[in-house]
């Protein structure tokens, strides 16, 4: 039997996915408690996201999230990290309150935030070994977030990943209002 890639490439990048997942599972949590959660998005999912970004630019001005939204379309898939809220309990002062007790409704434990940093890494990394092309996007992950597909976290990135002849998440130009 002879197997040309690009027959079976759309299979292969999406194992790839499955892997960074388990990546982001098994990267080092603070307290070693784990308060991460991570999806695949694929096909028409994709395309709500991207609708999803290009929405919130009247909300909030960023004119990226248009050019990023173009972007995800580009992708075989789209990789969301997210954390879900949980006081540790340390006291350490890292998300600038002296205690957790003292910290407002809303902002995240530095821990949490932390945690889905070295995730995202740790995706990232299993990526890069495996040749696909990844770009990590704050866009997407606040269309994510408010589209509740992580349910009830925040914090979440995302991470396109494609395997084409040419990275096209690397030579970005902004995009406009349509």
């Amino acid at each position: 039997m002879i197997q040309n890639e690009r027959d079976c490439r759309h299979e292969h990048v999406l194992d790839v996915a499955r892997q960074m997942l388990t990546a982001a599972r098994t990267a080092p949590k603070g307290k070693g408690i784990d308060v991460i959660e991570a999806a695949l998005v694929t096909g028409e999912d994709i395309k709500k996201l991207s609708e999803k970004m290009v929405a919130m630019v009247e909300e909030h001005g960023m004119k990226f999230f248009l050019r990023d939204a173009d972007n995800i379309l580009q992708a075989e898939c789209v990789i969301i990290i997210g954390t879900r809220e949980q006081t540790q309990g340390l006291n350490c002062g890292h998300c600038g309150f002296p205690t957790c007790a003292g910290r407002p409704e809303g902002v995240p434990c530095a821990l949490n935030t932390v945690d889905v940093g070295i995730a995202v890494g740790s995706a990232c990394a299993m990526a890069a070994d495996l040749r696909v092309d990844t770009r990590v996007m704050f866009s997407a992950g606040l269309a994510a977030q408010r589209l509740d597909w992580l349910k009830g976290c925040k914090t979440v990135f995302a991470i396109p990943v494609s395997a084409s002849s040419k990275n096209p998440f690397f030579d970005r130009k902004p995009k406009e209002d349509k």
